[in-house]
């Protein structure tokens, strides 16, 4: 408020007032309106038409068609054109040299739009005269034009593309057109002027360069060829490979599969040795059941067996024909042995072959070797001479290649710009400039504004806007606020009626705490801001919440949250309800990861803490994790409660209508208190939870049977 009168009473801005003096003066303001309007209408119409035109160009890299400059390479696209690259483009066709290219092609110096100053004014001669301006004669028609060509162009890229547009403003429409298009053509012509200057160039540089490394590849593979042949390094059909090195990897080979050879044949015989020393069935051996002789004979001693085996039903023992057919079994394994043995010889043989092979594979190996290694000294001083006629090889078909690639491009029409016009300029039908109706309607409306405000400033400096402020509405104010004091400060003064329950009292000593149903909420010991200022005054670390209310106590619980968020301490809340309201109440998103994804192990911890929408504090919402893996794991909770008091002021467990048995499973410690949050419950109820919870060892009860959702910053404590 301000102090504009003798008396330095406050006063203050009647709005009212301004617009009962705009609309007596609506008159006024119409005629202002209407006149400027039509002002502004008929200048409009007065002013020389413009027109423009538009046209685009897109910058990407072309190559000619059947140039064959770029067969076998991959594209690699326009990555050169990034947007320091366009802007460069766009720089170009503001330049001077471009335009000056254009104004000559198109004879602009003849035009008088292009050179107003070549027929001055009688004003703008005096001027000259007196010197206050510079003669625009004194420039010549060249830069004149140039100037005001500037002027009509507007060259700029289109945003996040490779497309530059082209506008020109011009009375004429057909020149307004004509001009971008022309503009684009030279902007064509000079790229691929410039493409076809370093292709000639590059041509004419590689040509003796290439005549002179023709003669070197020549004497460095000359030098190879008569080294190689000194040196008796031969080469063979395999890549790099002489005639000593492929003999030495051949009898290498031929020696390994000798000795495995030997090897087997040596533990065949050995198999067949001990099966015949230690008696054992020799038809169980590979080499034995393989022979054909062995296979006869086991024939027929399977048929004598079951001769035998069917007389034996009828015949005794002493039968000539028993006899007889037993006598031959006997004969037909001795023949098995007999030839079991053959077939061990034929091993040994065998492997006696093989050691025998095997020493004539090593002499010739080491004989080998001894060639193998004065070979490889002559091969260093034969790799250092290839590489040398490689390094002039590579470094000819590069020249050779970028010879034929600027060649294949110096050819008329073999190197196109890297531009291509997408949109030519057509010649404009309609005006861009004076816009009639715009103008009019901005200008009325302008003057009607700048009415309005004239009006209010005459209004305002005259004192009639003003009006004083009673002395009575403060006071009314003063005695509102008076009588709203005490109900504010009457919830202040209850803190101290929040004490913990003694576990040892007994139960009609606890109902007589209990609140009634009928209790003031004003009067309530046992409200939400006498808990939360609890939690603060005692500093409590860990509280567990028990809602035997259900959802209802659970939004307490919330409540509780926030207001103790909002007295400075870093506060978090556990949702282990089964309904996950104080999920819904707080976090974001019920599909966020919770303390199930933390019990299960499938999260790290930081990811299951968030921050309430409402306040400061956070919570570790239910998760979205199987309940009953989670349960497996809730030897965990204590060990996640520990590091969250680490790192918070309070960590407060929200359980919901959990018995005395399901917190003993949440907390180790029976120092951690117990909040019963129990709005609308019976006292019969409340009294069986504290006797219970009593019963079970734990030390420090509180009782909160508030109701209502304060919200932060609104409750009547803090309005105090």
């Amino acid at each position: 408020m301000s102090s504009v009168n003798d008396g330095h009473q406050d006063v203050d801005i009647d709005l009212g007032g301004l617009f009962r003096a705009i609309w007596r003066r609506r008159g006024r303001v119409l005629m202002a309106t209407v006149a400027f309007a039509g002002l502004a209408f008929v200048g409009a119409n007065l002013m020389s038409p413009e027109y423009q035109g538009e046209a685009r160009i897109l910058i990407e890299s072309r190559q000619a068609e059947f140039s064959g400059a770029n067969q076998g390479q991959p594209q690699t696209g326009d990555s050169q054109f990034d947007e320091s690259g366009i802007s460069s483009q766009v720089q170009v066709l503001r330049s001077a040299d471009l335009i000056k290219q254009v104004a000559r092609e198109m004879k602009l110096y003849e035009l008088p739009e292009f050179d107003p100053t070549a027929n001055p004014s009688a004003i703008s001669d005096v001027l000259v005269m007196l010197g206050i301006k510079k003669n625009p004669l004194d420039l010549p028609p060249e830069e004149r034009v140039l100037k005001e060509f500037e002027k009509k162009l507007q060259v700029y890229q289109v945003e996040k593309s490779r497309v530059i547009a082209m506008q020109f403003t011009s009375e004429d429409p057909q020149l307004a057109a004509a001009i971008p298009n022309a503009m684009a053509k030279v902007f064509q012509s000079l790229q691929s002027g410039a493409k076809l200057d370093s292709n000639s160039e590059a041509s004419r540089w590689l040509e003796p360069e290439i005549a002179n490394l023709r003669e070197k590849v020549r004497d460095a593979e000359e030098k190879v060829a008569n080294y190689r042949s000194s040196s008796d390094l031969l080469l063979t059909g395999e890549t790099g490979g002489t005639f000593a090195t492929k003999q030495l990897n051949d009898i290498s080979t031929e020696l390994a599969r000798v000795r495995g050879e030997r090897a087997n044949a040596e533990a065949r015989a050995e198999n067949v040795r001990t099966a015949l020393a230690s008696g054992r069935a020799v038809d169980t051996l590979n080499d034995v059941v393989a022979s054909p002789m062995i296979q006869r004979l086991k024939e027929t001693e399977s048929n004598i067996q079951g001769q035998i085996a069917d007389l034996s039903t009828t015949l005794l023992d002493g039968h000539p024909r028993l006899k007889g057919l037993k006598s031959q079994l006997q004969g037909i394994r001795a023949q098995i042995i007999s030839e079991t043995k053959k077939i061990l010889g034929s091993l040994e043989n065998e492997a006696n072959v093989s050691q025998l092979r095997e020493r004539q594979l090593v002499a010739q190996l080491n004989t080998l070797k001894a060639t193998s290694a004065k070979a490889g000294e002559d091969e260093v001083g034969l790799r250092a001479l290839e590489r040398e006629a490689t390094a002039q090889r590579q470094l000819l078909e590069t020249y050779l290649a970028r010879y034929r690639e600027a060649t294949s491009r110096s050819g008329e029409n073999a190197a196109p710009a890297d531009a291509r016009i997408i949109s030519q300029a057509v010649e404009p039908t309609e005006v861009s400039f004076p816009k009639v109706l715009p103008i009019t309607i901005v200008a009325a409306v302008a003057s009607f504004l700048v009415s309005c405000v004239i009006i209010m400033l005459s209004e305002l400096f005259s004192g009639r806007a003003l009006r004083p402020v009673g002395r009575r509405e403060e006071q009314a104010f003063e005695e509102e606020q008076v009588q709203e004091a005490p109900s504010a400060r009457k919830v202040v003064s209850q803190p101290e009626a929040v004490q913990p329950v003694p576990v040892a009292v007994r139960e009609p000593v606890v109902a007589e705490t209990a609140p009634s149903d009928d209790a003031d909420p004003q009067e309530d010991d046992f409200s939400i801001e006498s808990v939360a200022d609890h939690l603060c005054e005692d500093d409590v670390r860990v509280a567990i919440s028990v809602s035997p209310a259900g959802d209802d106590g659970s939004v307490n619980a919330v409540a509780l949250t926030r207001l103790v968020a909002e007295e400075g301490r870093k506060i978090v809340l556990i949702d282990l309800t089964g309904s996950a309201c104080p999920t819904r109440l707080m976090a974001q998103s019920t599909d966020l990861a919770g303390i199930t994804n933390l019990l299960v192990g499938e999260v790290p911890f930081t990811e299951t803490i968030h921050a309430d929408r409402l306040s400061d504090a956070h919570i570790i919402p239910q998760g979205d994790a199987d309940p009953v893996l989670a349960m497996r794991g809730i030897e965990r909770l204590q060990m996640i409660i520990d590091a969250l008091s680490n790192a918070y002021d309070t960590v407060l467990i929200e359980c919901g209508p959990a018995d005395v048995n399901a917190i003993r499973k949440v907390t180790r410690s029976k120092d951690t208190q117990i909040i019963i949050s129990a709005p609308a419950v019976g006292n019969e109820e409340i009294i069986e939870l504290i006797t219970g919870f009593g019963e079970a060892g734990f030390g420090e009860i509180v009782l909160m049977t508030g109701t209502g959702y304060p919200q932060p910053g609104n409750s009547g404590r803090r309005a105090a």
